[in-house]
């Protein structure tokens, strides 16, 4: 189907959202370095999350004491006088040994896929006492992205000076990258940063849909000795006493949505992952920039793993954003072939499904207010 051209006067884009809805696919930002150094704090979904609200379940004791675990953390990387001052790589450095001495400089949370990790990573980050520009705050694939606009020394550099340091969804399905980051991670260890970290699954690692604690450790080397592990148990929260998601809608109620919501976008799915392949995926959160929904048609399994593993980065920024998704064309746990949902990728495609039936459910009223 065709898509109309997106909307360009901003001070009329509400008046004729019903007219000319945006299209992903006519998208293709450039991001600038600092803007990447800038964005490196929670996502608008995990702005406000805190310990308090991290809705513990009660059959599950190991969520309650990552929390605490955490708070203790926290309180020991208190922001001193040196995080308000200009000399702070100084007096980081500094204070680096005597701060080790008091527990361990990372903390890595163990865990599948909905157990809240990255809302305890994000509470980690706002809870630290350090002035924001102090902490930084991102995944994996945002701080290579951060190496490679850079440059390795200017990274180190620039990443030093801070209290914290959070990394979500640590890749370890590319040793080159796992390497990279594991040299940065030293470095900055050395500078006195604290480091705390999530990440995924190594290839062909199967089991229960959660990366082992102790392959993280060793895929770190050198490192592993600087990090306590947290094991969080749990259920996927997403899902946890809630209704199933809304079953996919039509194209023409998925196109008439889109034309009546203000901000929303219109693709045609096979469009969209063919777009995917030409714009880099650190690229994909500006491509959502002042987007206030997503509008699919013609969803459709993934035909290759290469697309499959950009569709997982769109939704994690969808997800991170709090975009919902309003789809015509097959359920969104029907997106992945059982070939790839019993592959070495398997948690990732299980956290896309988990995260796109989110957003899914958040959709559900649109339909019904576009009628």
């Amino acid at each position: 189907m065709s898509v109309s051209a997106p909307t360009t006067a901003s001070g009329s884009a509400g008046r004729i959202a019903a007219e000319a809805p945006a299209a992903l696919t006519a998208r293709a930002p450039q991001v600038p370095a600092e803007r990447l150094v800038a964005e490196m704090v929670p996502p608008p979904r995990f702005a406000t999350v805190s310990f308090d609200n991290y809705i513990t379940d009660p059959g599950q004791p190991s969520q309650a004491e990552a929390v605490e675990a955490l708070r203790t953390f926290a309180g020991r990387l208190d922001g001193g006088a040196g995080a308000k001052g200009g000399r702070r790589r100084h007096w980081f450095r500094r204070e680096a040994k005597p701060a080790a001495s008091g527990g361990p400089r990372g903390i890595y949370l163990d865990g599948g896929y909905g157990v809240g990790k990255t809302h305890l990573l994000a509470s980690l980050w706002h809870a630290t006492p350090a002035a924001a520009e102090l902490k930084a705050f991102g995944t994996f694939v945002e701080l290579t992205n951060l190496v490679g606009a850079l440059g390795f020394q200017q990274t180190v550099q620039t990443l030093s000076g801070h209290r914290l340091l959070c990394i979500d969804e640590f890749e370890l399905d590319d040793p080159g990258d796992t390497v990279l980051v594991s040299t940065l991670l030293g470095k900055l260890v050395e500078a006195g940063v604290a480091l705390a970290a999530t990440s995924n699954t190594l290839p062909g690692k199967l089991g229960e849909g959660r990366f082992a604690a102790a392959d993280f450790l060793r895929e770190i080397q050198g490192l592993s000795a600087h990090f306590r592990a947290l094991r969080i148990d749990g259920e996927d929260y997403r899902h946890r006493g809630l209704p199933a998601a809304p079953a996919p809608h039509s194209d023409e109620t998925v196109t008439r949505a889109a034309r009546h919501i203000p901000g929303a976008s219109l693709d045609d799915f096979p469009a969209l992952l063919d777009h995917l392949s030409r714009v880099h995926p650190s690229r994909y959160g500006a491509m959502c920039d002042g987007v206030q929904a997503v509008c699919l048609t013609g969803v459709g399994p993934i035909p290759d793993q290469s697309t499959a593993l950009r569709l997982v980065v769109l939704a994690d920024r969808l997800y991170d954003r709090e975009v919902p998704v309003l789809a015509s064309g097959v359920p969104f746990d029907q997106l992945f072939s059982e070939e790839m949902l019993n592959g070495g990728y398997r948690k990732k495609y299980f956290r896309a499904i988990s995260r796109l039936t989110a957003l899914a459910r958040d959709a559900k009223g649109l339909a019904d207010a576009a009628s």
